[in-house]
């Protein structure tokens, strides 16, 4: 019968994320023989290898790559339990890891930030900032606790709340502001020259849903990785872009650009938090909505 602990399984998710045994032991406070016994017993009871040794370097097996994500998830109930077995803790206390996206984190947390650590001082807040996909793997694995993204977000696992609206403008080059008649509508030929965040950012698909009939054409070949990267590019006379509305604050402070609304009814997209439907953190996932509601609040 197979015995796997919760032990071996940390070490496998360490060393999975470390791929190396003296940093992964060194992390979790273990010697490195009595991490490589757990890994090795755990390869004994499952019958074929985790990971490939060699030159200092470790590589996960095919095996262990179709293993990892049962085991983080597994991990992440486990934590679930030990969270709901300390449910007497006051809101908002404790670790709390958050994801958030590139196109809210640069505007959001600077509100956001102070309002947690003011209101919350027991929290240990950790912040990940990557593209949707990413963060959606890492919340139904375990590995952050909720995330802070645009809808849609497209996973059975996971349960998400509305927090608000955030509507869309059109960033332009100052020179050529007086010959885009403001508002401007979505089938404007302005928008052929639109700018797009790359692949795997979903303000890109977005973008190219506010587009209604008329094709980017300015990018074709590439694209940014920042809404910052596309502001300048636009001041400098390059395009156009998307920008939301709780960035038009800090756009507007950049030489050469100028902020135009769309037409009513504007495009806009809906900012939701979500996390793993068996996380027992409810009422941590509630004063989070409303502080972040707040906080955006003081920045449109």
């Amino acid at each position: 019968m197979l015995r796997l602990t919760i032990r071996q399984m940390q070490y496998f998710e360490g060393l999975a994320q470390a791929l190396h045994f003296g940093r992964a032991a060194a992390a979790m406070g273990v010697t490195q023989p009595a991490l490589s016994a757990q890994i090795a017993e755990m390869e004994s009871q499952l019958g074929f290898p985790l990971f490939e040794r060699g030159a200092g370097r470790v590589r996960l097996t095919e095996e262990a790559l179709t293993l990892k994500p049962r085991i983080e998830r597994i991990l992440a109930e486990v934590q679930d339990l030990e969270s709901f077995a300390r449910r007497e803790r006051k809101v908002l206390e404790g670790r709390f890891r958050l994801g958030i996206i590139p196109t809210i984190a640069p505007y959001l947390l600077p509100e956001l930030l102070p309002r947690l650590k003011q209101g919350f001082p027991g929290l240990q807040l950790e912040v990940r900032e990557a593209v949707t996909g990413t963060l959606i793997e890492e919340t139904d694995n375990g590995r952050l606790d909720g995330m802070i993204a645009a809808d849609p977000i497209v996973e059975p696992r996971l349960a998400y709340q509305s927090l608000f609206e955030d509507a869309f403008h059109l960033a332009v080059p100052e020179a050529e502001a007086e010959r885009i008649a403001p508002p401007v509508a979505q089938e404007s030929m302005a928008l052929e020259r639109l700018m797009l965040l790359e692949d795997g950012h979903c303000m890109r698909g977005q973008a190219l849903a506010v587009c209604g009939m008329v094709k980017p054409v300015t990018m074709e070949s590439f694209g940014a990785t920042s809404l910052t990267t596309l502001l300048q590019m636009v001041s400098h006379g390059m395009g156009v872009t998307l920008i939301p509305e709780m960035a038009r604050k800090t756009a507007a402070l950049l030489p050469g650009l100028r902020i135009l609304p769309f037409a009513a009814p504007g495009p806009s997209r809906t900012i939701c938090l979500a996390w793993r439907r068996s996380n027992p953190r409810q009422a941590d996932l509630a004063a989070l909505c409303g502080i972040v509601k707040e906080a955006n609040q003081a920045i449109t």
